[in-house]
């Protein structure tokens, strides 16, 4: 500690200087430079959370919201029509339970954390979805659908584009094997959008046809055609045009790819030994969490993988006994054993989750419906603590008997985890600052 006397008052620092004297010390440069820019960054980097870094991040969304109390929140003591027709087990974490549906992750809970007490209060598809990739109450209805939906307000996927920049010649941000409905750059620009792979890793003919030239266009012609493109983009912008640099950030990103080793050996899903392609499921979000393996390992920041078919209003159990939960529990519990023996789990954050629970009660049709009040998320990796449970809910996992985790929560643990600062500010098009996140604090005890 050091003092510092300003005017005829003396303050302690390193907490007793005032803004007022702060402000006069930047300006004058008293402290061996340190100007008001270095001490605002030196303010918002003391803000920070003391959390490990991980280098990227892969986030599986069940899209329609997976029932939490008939996978990762039992709940064997309430009545059939609350707890559903499957049972309890046992995980490899002594007191911890999942149901009967999930055997492969109940063997390596030692590896990951279920947060039991998210909770929120948007019980629509479209906007739960805006919600949980912004942070911020969408401006429109539920059931009006563009993709992306977040025309303003930037995904955490943008975020980590624009915050972490790339590690390789792969884009920083993928989605796959659509794009994300909430997952758009909003006023961030196209700079940061995700790449889409619109294709299914699972048909035997899967390629990412943006990494294919045209026939008959030799690596010369290429080039000849980049230059001439990159000129009209000169003129077009001397006018003034803002739609021409749009497209020209989206022609330098697919050249890129085009021209990249590095992007034509990630994407090869087919190189993976068949073994391996068995052990993630020969399934869509199977062989995308393959994908994502493959994709964060060639450099790519966030992979966003949207898993539909989660939306279980009637006669849910055949369903999610026979085509959902053993789908999701093959393809995380692979995708983080495969991270841990490659050595990349410390630095992979994964996250499954969807944009809502489903209701206690099962309905008069044999379904669950919309219920946002409560749902479970799990982290893997990235730095999180792993084999614990975090919160719990009542005895009908209806709501959080904890302190309610939120989105704004959610986001600022994924920013700082990534190294991100979640306060931090930028202007949006009208020249108003929008924090990174909405609020929010690091979900206690997950580092």
């Amino acid at each position: 500690m050091f003092k510092i006397t300003l005017g005829n008052r003396t303050n302690s620092t390193c907490d007793g200087i005032s803004r007022r004297h702060s402000l006069r010390m930047g300006a004058c440069g008293l402290i061996g430079g340190l100007t008001l820019p270095r001490l605002l960054e030196l303010q918002a980097k003391a803000a920070l959370p003391d959390a490990p870094k991980a280098k990227s991040c892969i986030f599986l969304f069940l899209e329609g919201g997976p029932p939490h109390q008939d996978m990762w929140d039992p709940k064997p003591d309430a009545p059939e029509e609350i707890r559903g027709p499957f049972s309890p087990i046992q995980t490899n974490v002594p007191g911890t339970i999942v149901t009967d549906q999930l055997p492969l992750c109940a063997k390596i809970a030692d590896k990951y954390t279920i947060v039991r007490s998210h909770s929120h209060r948007d019980n629509g598809h479209s906007t739960g979805y805006h919600y949980v990739m912004t942070g911020r109450k969408p401006n429109f209805a539920d059931g009006d659908n563009p993709v992306p939906n977040n025309d303003f307000y930037p995904s955490i996927g943008s975020v980590v584009s624009r915050e972490c920049g790339p590690l390789s010649s792969l884009p920083a941000y993928i989605n796959l094997p659509h794009p994300m409905a909430g997952g758009g750059p909003g006023f961030y620009g196209a700079e940061h959008a995700p790449f889409v792979i619109e294709a299914d890793p699972t048909q035997p003919d899967f390629e990412v046809k943006d990494l294919r030239p045209a026939e008959n266009y030799s690596q010369k012609r290429l080039s000849l055609r980049k230059k001439l493109l990159t000129g009209l983009d000169q003129l077009e912008r001397e006018r003034n045009h803002g739609q021409a640099k749009v497209m020209s950030t989206y022609y330098e990103k697919a050249y890129s790819l085009i021209a990249s080793p590095e992007a034509k050996k990630a994407f090869d899903i087919q190189s993976e030994p068949d073994e391996v392609r068995d052990a993630y499921g020969r399934t869509q979000i199977g062989q995308c969490a393959l994908l994502a393996r493959r994709l964060v390992e060639g450099g790519a920041r966030f992979v966003g993988v949207d898993a539909p078919g989660w939306d279980v209003h009637f006669n849910c159990f055949p369903s999610l006994q026979n085509d959902l939960i053993p789908y999701a529990d093959r393809a995380f519990s692979t995708l983080v054993t495969d991270l841990e023996e490659r050595g990349l789990l410390d630095e992979t954050l994964v996250i499954m989750m969807g944009e809502m629970g489903r209701t206690p009660r099962v309905n008069a049709k044999a379904g669950r419906d919309h219920w946002s009040m409560a749902q479970t998320i799990i982290f893997a990796g990235g730095g999180t603590r792993p084999g614990q449970v975090i919160g719990a809910t009542d005895k009908q996992a209806a709501a959080p008997i904890t302190e309610p985790i939120g989105v704004s929560d959610l986001l600022y643990t994924i920013s700082t985890l990534m190294g991100i600062n979640p306060e931090k500010s930028y202007l949006g098009p009208l020249g108003r600052p929008f924090p990174i996140v909405d609020g929010g604090k690091m979900i206690q005890g997950l580092v």
